[in-house]
């Protein structure tokens, strides 16, 4: 490749607060609103008002610091933001410049480290809608002080699907840890890129920054990295000169389009919020935030494998969101206990990858055409654990306990004995029970019984159907397919 790319990224965050950032509104992130009807004097500019800081969106930012590896300053301020815009009523913003609360940390995704430069906390902008038509503007300053975390990275990536890679386990971190839902669709999260290019041999960073702003979904990230990529090396190849600008992602055209001027840190005018006094925090004030972080996904990984004996794939999976790694937590310490006591004749690794197996596939899938999360499935974690230590020991087999979980998670009686019994999908062992069926199924499929005898492998599987099929379910089908062999040799 001639020219090879440079991307850094700016993530910005709402803050899961019960308040605002710098006032005592309500934080309703994630609940549509009448427009401008929470709001007040402080976030809405007005004269004469000051701003008190929000304790609880400080934290917060410093939580999600220290999940990502920053050192935190112990001294931190906050800084007045200049710049003119019609959704920012007070003309400036309280950002932070200098001194920000994180600094120094670093991600691994896929192998690789992708270094954060800063975290910082600043106030959100109120929403523009533009009328059809382009006649009007109008202005929401609900969102206007929600509080908001800034995420700066080094310019360590190299392609669109590392910057994707980046913000889906960044959102992952910020959903484990609690301070942000981090919905893109709900513009919890945004995301920007910023993309050079530079020749090999030249410096690294040698190249014009072009900014694409407000990325709303993890396929625009993607998407519009790879998109800018391609455009400045048709430019540069044909000689032209890559302007300094921001640009947005027009999604239904799939490409960038120019929007203004970059502006740099000394076009803002920064300089220290003269209201808010500096923010001064203490080692043991650290090491306390420190200790309620809970386990970081990557940890619960490795843990899920090497604990559990699970595949790294699966662990991957059932860690994906926190809800999902608690509710399988439960399950498995349910069946480690059912072992330990003698219910179950099954072993362990059998047992949790069964509790996987099933969960990944017909608990996923449920939640998948429901569009809905953990939140929905009322099957509790002990009938869960009951229901995979019956399919363990052969009490109903594959076809049966796909009927009797989704019977579990329609909710009512859960309980999966009561719904086996009820049902009468009980698996059979008896051993001249199942031989009839098997007859029975000889006796009608005389051609499937020649295709076995010439070589043809499948024709046993269709036996083995056509014994199920007899049973309704029923029958074992290891000892199906045993007695199939036996009589067809």
């Amino acid at each position: 490749m001639k020219y090879i790319p440079v991307i850094g990224m700016e993530v910005h965050v709402e803050l899961k607060t019960k308040s605002k950032m710098f006032c005592a509104c309500a934080n309703g992130q994630g609940v549509e609103k009448e427009p401008n009807t929470h709001i007040c004097p402080v976030c809405t500019g007005q004269p004469g008002t000051l701003p008190v800081p929000n304790r609880a969106a400080i934290e917060s930012v410093q939580r999600a610091g220290l999940a990502l590896g920053c050192s935190l300053r112990l001294e931190s301020k906050f800084d007045r933001k200049n710049y003119f815009y019609p959704d920012l009523p007070k003309g400036y913003q309280i950002s932070q410049y200098d001194r920000p609360l994180c600094e120094a940390g670093a991600l691994a995704v896929g192998g690789k480290t992708f270094r954060i430069t800063r975290i910082h906390l600043e106030e959100d902008t109120g929403k523009l809608s533009h009328a059809a038509g382009g006649g009007a503007t109008l202005v929401d300053f609900n969102r206007a002080g929600v509080p908001l975390m800034e995420l700066v990275t080094e310019p360590d990536f190299e392609s669109g699907k590392e910057a994707r890679a980046f913000c889906q386990r960044l959102r992952q971190i910020l959903r484990y840890i609690g301070i942000s839902d981090a919905d893109m669709e709900k513009g919890h999260m945004r995301c920007e890129v910023n993309i050079s290019l530079y020749k090999k041999g030249q410096d690294r960073l040698s190249g014009t920054k072009v900014e694409i702003k407000n990325l709303n979904s993890f396929r625009s990230v993607e998407r519009a990295a790879d998109y800018e990529i391609a455009r400045q090396t048709e430019a540069l190849e044909e000689g032209k000169k890559i302007a300094q600008e921001t640009r947005g992602w027009d999604d239904v055209h799939s490409k960038t389009v120019s929007q203004r001027a970059k502006e740099s840190a000394h076009d803002y005018r920064y300089f220290p919020e003269p209201d808010i006094p500096a923010l001064v925090f203490s080692e043991e004030y650290v090491e306390a935030l420190r200790r309620s972080l809970p386990e970081l996904p990557e940890a619960k990984e490795q843990r899920f494998v090497d604990e559990y004996g699970l595949p790294k794939a699966d662990a991957v999976a059932l860690v994906s969101e926190r809800d999902v790694a608690d509710y399988f937590e439960r399950v498995a310490s349910e069946l480690l206990e059912k072992k330990a006591s003698g219910e179950t004749k099954s072993d362990s690794k059998k047992l949790l990858k069964l509790a996987a197996n099933y969960f990944l596939t017909e608990i996923r899938k449920f939640l998948a055409e429901h569009e809905d999360d953990m939140r929905s499935v009322l099957v509790t974690p002990e009938n869960y654990a009951e229901f995979i230590g019956l399919v363990a020991d052969g009490t109903v087999n594959s076809s049966g306990a796909q009927t009797v979980l989704a019977e579990m998670m329609k909710g009512g009686d859960s309980d999966p004995s009561h719904i086996i019994e009820r049902l009468g999908v009980a698996q059979t062992h008896d051993e001249a029970s199942i031989e009839a069926f098997v007859d029975e199924a000889l006796a009608a499929n005389e051609k499937s019984i020649a295709d076995y005898r010439n070589g043809k492998a499948n024709a046993l599987q269709f036996l083995i159907g056509q014994v199920m099929k007899r049973s309704k379910g029923k029958a074992n089908p290891e000892m199906a397919r045993a007695m199939l062999v036996k009589k067809l040799a």
